[in-house]
């Protein structure tokens, strides 16, 4: 049953979005309709002494979480090859599991950025791709949605390269929360999740020569081997920075205070299984964490509902 609790426009809205991206992708039964093929992985979270100073999140106070965490591939084609330039950006989601609290999640992709700011616009430019196969007339839908969307035009510009694993790779939250400490101040931030190892890519040539499923195969033997680790930030915003858009970049040079390690040393056992029956929201919060004035969280979760709904019927 597709149903969201809400706005009936919103949720009509969810449904067209995920009948767009079906168009677009094809109908996978048991996929998510965007970032289908993934991997579950598990492990602990521990908090760097400085998260309290920015949020009360149970999971920024206490000295270890459980995590479950979810690397994926970009599109909603589920054999799409790991270095396939459409794969990427590459997805991490992460859903800590706070004792005594319940689960709060992040979802996070490889791009700092995202195409669109509105559910309604990401629609737009989905239908756009929809109608611009190879027999589309010039200025195709796609064209004519660019010339008028300058930041999607960025988006899609940037460099796309395959990483060497999914664990060497950085992940951006796309959107702006508020977080808020004991004494009751609050600062805007978006999640960075940084690879301790540091960033590695393949060329292109190099990375065609893995095997399709190259990524999911390299971070079960890497685990294997020895925990990866992630660390976990918060870049600020100052006054001036939009909060509303996550596809507007705030500056490299906005302060970011450390909140933590993620480690993870298990590939899961079950993880075809298990990716789905989970669901990541953005919108599941922690008290400390609040949605701040982007619509783009509350509107990611409507339609990953919607997606999931179609997936477990």
């Amino acid at each position: 049953m597709e149903q969201v609790f809400g706005d009936p426009a919103k949720q009509a809205l969810y449904i067209q979005v995920v009948d767009a991206l079906n168009a677009v992708f094809g109908v996978h039964p048991g996929f998510r309709a965007a970032h289908a093929k993934g991997v579950v992985c598990r492990g602990t979270f521990r908090p760097a002494a400085t998260a309290a100073s920015l949020s009360c999140a149970g999971h920024f106070q206490t000295t270890a979480v459980p995590v479950t965490v979810r690397f994926s591939n970009s599109t909603g084609v589920p054999n799409i090859p790991d270095f396939d330039p459409h794969a990427t950006p590459k997805g991490m989601a992460v859903k800590f599991h706070v004792p005594g609290v319940g689960d709060t999640d992040i979802v996070a992709a490889s791009s700092n950025g995202f195409p669109v700011s509105t559910a309604e616009e990401f629609l737009e430019f989905v239908r756009a791709i929809a109608g611009s196969g190879p027999d589309a007339a010039k200025p195709t839908p796609t064209d004519r949605f660019l010339s008028t969307h300058p930041r999607t035009l960025a988006f899609l510009a940037l460099p796309k390269p395959t990483p060497a694993s999914y664990g060497s790779e950085s992940y951006f939250a796309l959107n702006a929360f508020r977080f808020i400490n004991r004494e009751g101040a609050r600062r805007f931030g978006r999640y960075f999740i940084r690879p301790v190892g540091g960033n590695q890519y393949l060329d292109q040539a190099e990375a065609e020569k893995k095997s399709p499923d190259f990524l999911a195969e390299e971070i079960a033997t890497r685990l294997a081997a020895a925990p990866v680790d992630f660390r976990l930030s918060a870049q600020l915003a100052l006054p001036g920075d939009p909060t509303h858009d996550g596809s507007s970049v705030w500056p490299d040079d906005r302060p970011q205070v450390e909140l933590g390690i993620l480690s993870l040393t298990e590939r899961a056992a079950d993880s075809d299984a298990a990716q789905k029956a989970l669901i990541f929201d953005p919108s599941r919060l922690s008290a400390g964490i609040e949605l701040g004035d982007d619509p783009l969280p509350l509107d990611r979760s409507g339609v990953y509902a919607v997606s999931y709904a179609r997936r477990n019927p």
